[in-house]
């Protein structure tokens, strides 16, 4: 007897809808020029600060592992984004909460100085409304968002701090626990959101933050759903029903999600998408790289980063690692839509913090993304939806949280 789960009957639908052709989708990017591009998740802030590099020229990739800038955002039709103020999980305590904070500070300064010296190009986005009226001056919007929420564990206070420099979306938690939620991808701590971590929620809906559970473990989103009264998102993540991975959601609590209002934003993380085993020799070699250029991280000057480029090709060669590509990403997609439908799902490529697949390379391949959804029969109320509406919904509906609790305090 056939399967008939929904499970089963979404897959099926993916699969289908994957094999359309790609004449199907003649105006596509004529829709994708008509939506709000908007992508839930840049890294592209930790670039700020690199020697010689600047949101304003076009950069390679491949020279210098960088994906988002003004060029590739007009190539790619991104009218804007959520730029990340990501701070790693570092030590917890006085001292790891105080640098942590500091660190953070000091992205956020560097992405609104980004903006203040790029006026003409870049306008920082303080309210769901603001995408629109900046697009109508002609330039790309700046929504702020912080990965991580080691920043503000130690004094949930310094939420709104963050909130008065413009942060709009926070997450709790990265790769390690933090004091307020258990990782998808550590041990369990808390079992969930610690007792800060509820507080936390509660801060952000009075606040009007929007609540991003990517990179929380299963019962944290569960917590987060439960307890907060506005939609939450998952801004960069995918579907384990696709593929088995701690980072990805499974069916039952996407529609959990959904049912709350919330959005999944599909992200293009080979790792999460196809089996990607650890290759020592592979990072050993990358390691000793790195050490006979004298290079560290994203401190390498123009020359050393082409050096490093180079040498990394032969490393490469020799220690392949499996690497996802559009038909992976849209099976997420496609799947993602066919569970919970075109109101709760987006798009992030994780950009510029390891995202990148064959295929979708960096912004430029975006249009790549709403030819296919356009050849598998979504219409332009759908694309509008999926590339900017949902996420924008959402943080409109966080406002108007923050608006009635406000007014319920004042009764």
């Amino acid at each position: 007897m056939p399967d008939r789960s929904p499970t089963a009957l979404a897959t099926a639908l993916a699969a289908l809808l994957l094999a359309l052709p790609a004449a199907a989708a003649p105006d596509a990017r004529r829709m994708h020029e008509a939506a709000v591009v908007l992508d839930t998740h840049f890294d592209t802030p930790a670039n700020l600060g690199r020697p010689g590099w600047s949101i304003l020229d076009r950069h390679d990739r491949v020279l210098d592992d960088s994906q988002v800038d003004l060029p590739r955002m007009i190539e790619g039709g991104v009218d804007g984004g959520f730029f990340a103020v990501f701070t790693p999980q570092g030590p917890r305590g006085a001292a790891g909460n105080a640098a942590a904070r500091d660190h953070a500070v000091f992205r956020a300064m560097e992405i609104r100085e980004m903006v203040a010296r790029h006026g003409a190009q870049f306008e920082l986005a303080l309210a769901a409304d603001d995408a629109a009226a900046i697009l109508a001056r002609k330039k790309r919007f700046v929504f702020m968002s912080m990965e991580n929420g080691s920043p503000v564990a130690g004094d949930l206070t310094l939420m709104k701090t963050f909130h008065d420099l413009g942060v709009r979306m926070i997450g709790p938690v990265h790769f390690r626990n933090s004091d307020l939620a258990d990782s998808a991808t550590d041990a369990p701590e808390w079992g969930g959101l610690s007792p800060a971590g509820r507080t936390f929620v509660a801060e952000a809906n009075r606040l009007g933050m929007v609540i991003d559970a990517s990179h929380a473990s299963d019962q944290a989103l569960d917590q987060m759903i439960a307890l907060s009264e506005a939609p939450i998102i998952l801004s960069h993540s995918g579907c384990k029903d696709v593929f088995n991975h701690p980072r990805n959601i499974d069916d039952a609590r996407l529609k959990a999600l959904a049912a709350k209002g919330g959005v999944i934003q599909i992200n293009a993380f080979s790792a999460y998408m196809v089996p990607t085993p650890r290759i020592p020799e592979r990072e050993a070699a990358l390691a000793e790289l790195a050490r006979s250029l004298g290079v560290n991280g994203r401190d390498m000057t123009p020359a050393q980063r082409r050096a490093f480029a180079e040498g990394r090709k032969s490393i490469d060669a020799r220690w392949p690692v499996p690497r996802a590509n559009m038909d992976d990403f849209m099976k997420h997609m496609i799947h993602a839509l066919a569970v919970v439908g075109p109101d709760h799902v987006g798009v992030s490529g994780d950009f510029d913090g390891g995202g990148g697949i064959e295929g979708l390379e960096d912004v430029t391949g975006y249009p790549e993304i709403t030819r296919r959804l356009v050849a598998a029969g979504y219409t332009q109320a759908d694309i509008n939806k999926i590339w900017g509406g949902n996420a924008l919904r959402v943080l409109k509906a966080a406002e108007a949280v923050r608006d009635r609790l406000k007014t319920g305090k004042a009764d």
